[in-house]
Parts: structure tokens; sequence; C-alpha cells
């Protein structure tokens, strides 16, 4: 089962990720992680990325794109994969999508995490990072994945490991940007999703992301099969 996620910063598009992730053993794929392999390996298209990203430039997608199909390629990958991060716009949603017709990798699903802009901005700055694993979801505003308090201090509601903040989900500014480039139908996320819904092949499904955790899995889940 190969599956592309989407869904704005706030939407638990992480969260629900890592449920779809262990329940069909997929290894999570995010585009942020092939970039530090291949930089921090050395290879030729990492070489190539980071000339770019030195320069304060964008890395374009004929570099992206071959680093993303390389890791799908691999034996991990063979059963299926949850690509997560990209594609962040509807040119490279293009892009990702020939390439993987050229390459015969068939993408089956594709999963849009819906919410509207204010509460995903809320929910941004109310997440709290456990510095043992990301993928342990606490909220300071949700009941469900609340953290616990212990000594005096909040910690990981999973494993009590400490937590962190990152300092852009503090920042009203650095959350609107990257919302910008997410709710965008022209040329931005939600064009790349669009357009997906209107290829043939993969099928689109769409959850709201409001409701609890455990409900919103359970829907998605309803509709992965």
């Amino acid at each position: 089962m190969n599956i592309l996620i989407f869904g704005p910063n706030g939407s638990g598009k992480g969260t629900q990720g890592a449920i779809v992730q262990k329940k069909y053993n997929l290894p999570h794929i995010e585009s942020g992680a092939i970039f530090r392999k291949n930089i921090g390996g050395g290879t030729e298209l990492g070489k190539k990325a980071k000339a770019y990203i030195d320069r304060g430039d964008l890395v374009p997608d004929d570099i992206t794109i071959p680093m993303i199909l390389n890791r799908l390629k691999e034996d991990d990958c063979k059963k299926g994969w949850l690509l997560d991060g990209f594609p962040r716009n509807v040119v490279q949603a293009e892009a990702l999508h020939k390439a993987l017709n050229e390459a015969g990798i068939k993408l089956d699903y594709v999963v849009e995490i819906g919410l509207d802009r204010k509460t995903a901005a809320e929910r941004i700055m109310g997440r709290r990072l456990c510095v043992n694993d990301n993928n342990h979801p606490n909220h300071v505003h949700i009941d469900a994945i609340k953290p616990v308090e212990k000594d005096g201090k909040l910690v990981c509601r999973v494993c009590g490991g400490d937590l962190k903040t990152r300092a852009d989900d503090q920042d009203t500014a650095a959350i609107d940007k990257r919302h910008d480039i997410y709710y965008d139908t022209n040329s931005g996320t939600m064009a790349a999703v669009n357009y997906f819904k209107k290829v043939p092949g993969p099928k689109v499904v769409a959850v709201d992301g409001a409701p609890p955790i455990n409900v919103v899995s359970e829907k998605l889940m309803a509709q992965l099969s």
C-alpha cells in the first residue's frame, strides 16, 4: 500500500500518519529526512542539494524528486510506504505523479486531513515535542493527548521524556507563512491535493481533522483497505 498524506500544520497529520504506519507496518518517508540522509551521506544528489541550500536557494524538483524516488525503491518500501512533506505545490505534484508513473510505482491512496486555518494555528501553538520521539503526540489544550505533570513540570504522556517547543510554533508570522503555502488553492499545497483528486489512479481519502484523534483515525482506517 503506497500512500501520500497531506494536511496543514496543526491538523494532526503526523499523529494520523504514525497510526497508519504502525497498523500497516509501512516506512514513514519524510522529505526532510531524505535531504539529511543524502547530504550527510555525501551522495551526488546530496552534494547538488547542499550547494543550493548553502546559497539559501530552494532545491529544484529535478534534484528532490530523484532523491524521493531512490528512497521509495529501497528494500523496506517494497511492501508499501507513507510519503509525507512532499509535494508542497501543484508543480511538484504534477512532476512527482509523472515520475512515479515512469518508474512503474503505483500510488494507491492520497490522504487529506482537513482542518480550518484558525483551528490549525491554535493547535500548533499548543503542541509540545517529546525529546525522545517527535511522534509521541502531546498537546496542552487537547485532553486526550495532554502531557502529564511530574515533579512540577509537564513531561511526555507516552514515555515521560522532556518536552520542548519549536520556536516557529510560537511565532504567528511563521505559522501564517506556512499556512499561506498550504491553503493556497491556486498553486500551493491545496492545489496539489486538488490535482490528485482529478487524475486517474489513486483513491483520495478526505477526513475531517477536527474531531478527537481516535475518531479521525477510525474514519481514516475505514477508508483504507
